[in-house]
């Protein structure tokens, strides 16, 4: 049985390393939120499960193979007859300035369910279902899903963690706020960045608010920054550790992998964050949404100086 269920749109990813309109050479893959963390966690050496959906194509059947590949269970996967699996490219005209182009309006991964979701957190009875605030921007059944979901982990005793995750071309700051809000009464667990905040919350301290109103832990990224996470026992600080970005893409849902690992491993606060900042700095080393991402025997490399060959 998964510790952890995720669900979400995972696509397939067209991914150059300069404008896309100059043509050449292009990395295929595959991309998502939700399948990130899900690959981080079992990188991490935790069983963790997909539930989406996918068109019952080629690049459905990549997206199938590379998640039980990397150890995802994908007993929630369905393959629709009806539907496309999504497309994303992602470009970088200039280091470390990337840009997306989706491809995904009516695509299999945005029609989820309110009886697959609710079914799956009945028959998985994981530890933690990790929900974004990606999910519901995609339709209003995958809204209806994304809370109905939210719903059964509460009736089930299961703990929920949202990543805002705000998409402004999915959907506006104000729609996103209403349903976001609908989904904190089941949330124990928030991720956001700085910018975010204010998207759960319209109190002048939100985090303040946000821990008043029964959330357990709020933890905001900031970059180069850091992180910090707050709860009834304190506020912590992680800086971000001193790596050579690469590729920013991907970094938040490592982080949030790094942290629900060392949550699932009842470490302590400020171990939550080591964790999660050491995996999201594995992430912007290399090129790619999950590639880079750092198996528990990685943890410690990041810790050894650069140019260091370990022989």
């Amino acid at each position: 049985m998964p510790e952890v269920l995720t669900l979400g749109e995972t696509m397939v990813s067209l991914r150059t390393r300069a404008a896309m309109r100059l043509g050449g050479e292009a990395h295929l893959s595959i991309a998502g939120s939700e399948s990130n963390v899900a690959i981080g966690l079992s990188r991490l050496g935790h069983q963790a499960a997909w539930l989406g959906a996918v068109g019952n194509d080629e690049p459905g059947r990549l997206i199938h193979r590379t998640l039980r590949a990397e150890g995802v269970s994908t007993s929630y996967v369905r393959f629709s007859d009806t539907d496309f699996t999504g497309f994303i490219a992602f470009d970088q005209p200039a280091h470390d300035i990337t840009r997306v182009s989706y491809h995904r309006r009516g695509s299999a991964g945005s029609k989820l369910t309110v009886d697959e979701c609710t079914a799956a957190i009945t028959s998985a009875a994981p530890k933690l279902l990790h929900l974004t605030g990606i999910t519901p921007a995609l339709s209003d059944t995958a809204h209806a899903a994304t809370l109905a979901a939210a719903e059964a982990a509460t009736a089930a005793g299961v703990r929920v963690s949202l990543d805002v995750n705000y998409r402004g071309r999915l959907w506006s700051r104000s729609t996103a706020a209403h349903c976001l809000k609908q989904l904190l009464p089941h949330v124990q667990t928030v991720f956001a960045s700085e910018d975010e905040l204010d998207l759960l919350t319209d109190a002048t301290d939100p985090v303040a608010a946000l821990l008043a109103a029964g959330l357990d832990e709020v933890v905001v990224t900031a970059g180069g920054k850091g992180a910090w996470s707050y709860s009834a026992t304190g506020t912590r600080h992680r800086p971000a550790l001193p790596v050579t970005v690469v590729d920013s893409i991907g970094a938040g849902d490592a982080f949030v992998s790094g942290y629900l690992s060392a949550t699932l491993d009842n470490l302590s606060p400020d171990e939550c964050l080591v964790r999660a900042t050491t995996s999201g700095a594995f992430c912007v080393g290399g090129y790619g949404d999950w590639e880079s991402l750092p198996t528990r025997e990685d943890l410690t490399l990041i810790t050894h100086t650069h140019g260091t060959a370990l022989r």
